[in-house]
This record gives C-alpha cells, sequence and structure tokens, in this order.
C-alpha cells in the first residue's frame, strides 16, 4: 500500500524509499555506487553515447547539476571560467550561471538562465527540499532582469554562447533511465547539447578536428 501510494503521488525512488522507512518498513529500492560492478553496463552505456555524440557537447550529472561525465566537446562550454568553479565536484549548472563561469559569454542570458531556476523551482515543488530552494535563489542571484520579449526559436529557447569563432546556438535534450529500480541510476540524467543551426554545427566540427 505504501508503495502504490509512492507510485500514485509520482515520487523518486529516494522520496519511496524515505516513504517506507517513516511507515516502520525497510527501502526496497537499492542505492549502488557508480562505480559498482553491476553498473557495469550503465557507464559502459553512458561513455558510448557520450563518445557518440561528438563533436558536440553531452554531460551525464547528479540531481541539482553535479557532474558525473562528459565528452570531450564539453570544453567548449566551460572554456574560461574560473579555475574554481572547475574543480570537482563540478556543478554545471552553477557553472553555467556563475559571472566567473559560462554566464560572461551567453548572450540570451537572462532567458536561457530563467529556464533553468524555473524547472529547478518545479522539481522544489514537487519535492520541497531547503538545500535546493537556497540553491535556487543562488543562481537567481545571478541573471539579469528579463527584458521582453524573450528571443527563441518556437520550439526551444536555445542557449547563445560566444566563442573565438563565432556564435554558437545549441538546444539540449535530456535522457533518463525510464525503468530504473536503483536509486542511483533513476537520478542520472543524460544532457546533450545539439546544434540549432549549420552554423553552429560547421564550427563544432572544426573545434573537434
Amino acid at each position: 500500500m505504501v508503495v502504490r501510494l509512492a507510485e500514485s503521488l509520482g515520487l523518486s525512488l529516494r522520496e519511496r524509499n524515505d516513504l517506507l522507512l517513516a511507515a516502520g518498513y525497510a527501502p526496497i529500492y537499492a542505492e549502488s555506487r557508480l562505480d559498482a560492478p553491476e553498473l557495469g553496463p550503465v557507464r559502459e552505456a553512458l561513455e558510448s553515447i557520450l563518445a557518440g555524440h561528438m563533436p558536440y557537447p553531452a554531460v551525464v550529472v547528479r540531481p541539482y547539476g553535479e557532474l558525473v561525465a562528459a565528452n570531450p566537446a564539453f570544453g567548449v562550454l566551460c572554456e574560461g571560467a574560473a579555475p574554481a568553479l572547475l574543480e570537482p565536484p563540478i556543478n554545471v549548472l552553477r557553472l553555467a550561471l556563475h559571472p566567473q563561469g559560462m554566464a560572461r559569454r551567453v548572450e540570451n542570458l537572462a532567458e536561457w538562465g530563467r529556464h533553468i531556476t524555473a524547472s529547478l523551482r518545479g522539481q522544489a515543488r514537487r519535492s520541497p527540499d531547503a538545500a535546493l530552494e537556497e540553491f535556487v535563489a543562488e543562481l537567481d542571484g545571478y541573471l539579469p532582469d528579463l527584458d521582453p520579449p524573450a528571443e527563441h526559436l518556437g520550439f526551444a529557447v536555445p542557449l547563445r554562447l560566444r566563442v573565438p569563432e563565432g556564435e554558437l546556438r545549441l538546444i539540449t535534450t535530456l535522457t533518463s533511465f525510464a525503468t530504473a529500480l536503483d536509486v542511483t541510476l533513476s537520478e542520472l540524467r543524460l544532457e546533450a547539447f545539439l546544434p540549432a543551426d549549420e552554423t553552429t554545427a560547421a564550427i563544432l566540427r572544426r573545434l573537434s578536428a
């Protein structure tokens, strides 16, 4: 009954374990280390996807933006960032919006940044977490005022990033393990950046070469 209630509420596996503990039951969902042997096929699959997405950037993150892995094209995004933001564990969301991170090169920081914070705020509403709310407040503090109208492609909010070769226009996709029954696996997200125009694709191909 507790598990069915958790499923109906759309709780994460971690939250389902917490609910079971609160009801007096032992957790039923394992939480493996990412380097555990049983997750070997997962690591291999992620490495294959990251490599296959070249020459475009892609990252694997834990909740709230903690970097797990990235392909070489990720260097295009973090180029010029302050060394402190690149010390492990790297938080890619803080790196993206911090004035000493990517933010100084993002042409549409106000719009694109609020897309990120709105997503996090939605998570905080679904699963209240004081630490997450504090993190969202920190990220909001990095963003300039949004001047209407917002500029977008019609189907996605692009990241417009200045590089020495010109301007990159990137859109993102998020991938998760939908049938995961392990807490660690369920919390992993693969974020892949895709070129929104041929100019961007050509620049990234040249940089990779």
